[in-house]
């Protein structure tokens, strides 16, 4: 049986998941100029990405931070050759989530982005463990 502290974590990570999404959205299709669109929309997706993953993995896990940031770079730089040229990939919503031109502003709002989540992630589980007995890991989120 799932926990009830995971279970109503699951539940706050998807709703955080879907505002972001809005917002994403948002700032893709009606926001037009040179410093919310690639900046703020760079920060809010890698905590976009940490939320989805949130979903699946609400319990403490200190490498997701990390993890994420490492796959953004990966996603920055494979915009260098471009991959979804070299791919072949017509679909507008792949160019889109793929990226199609590399800058290293990115890179900052990705580090910017992966900073706000691994804060958070330490607020929340330093939180959690004084909240719990210290013989017990039951209930961890």
């Amino acid at each position: 049986m799932i926990n009830k502290n995971i279970k109503y974590a699951r539940i706050v990570y998807a709703v955080l998941f879907l505002l972001l999404l809005a917002v994403e959205i948002f700032i893709g299709m009606y926001v037009h100029d040179s410093f919310v669109r690639p900046y703020i929309g760079d920060l809010l997706v890698v905590i976009l990405l940490w939320a989805l993953v949130r979903i699946l993995i609400p319990y403490k896990a200190v490498w997701l931070s990390g993890a994420i940031f490492v796959f953004s770079v990966l996603v920055e730089l494979s915009q260098l050759i471009p991959l979804v040229d070299f791919l072949g990939i017509k679909n507008r919503l792949m160019r889109v989530l793929m990226g199609t031109s590399f800058a290293y502003g990115d890179l900052f709002a990705y580090a910017a982005g992966c900073a706000v989540t691994a804060v958070v992630d330490i607020m929340l589980f330093r939180k959690k463990e004084k909240e719990q007995p210290e013989d017990s890991n039951e209930g961890e989120i």
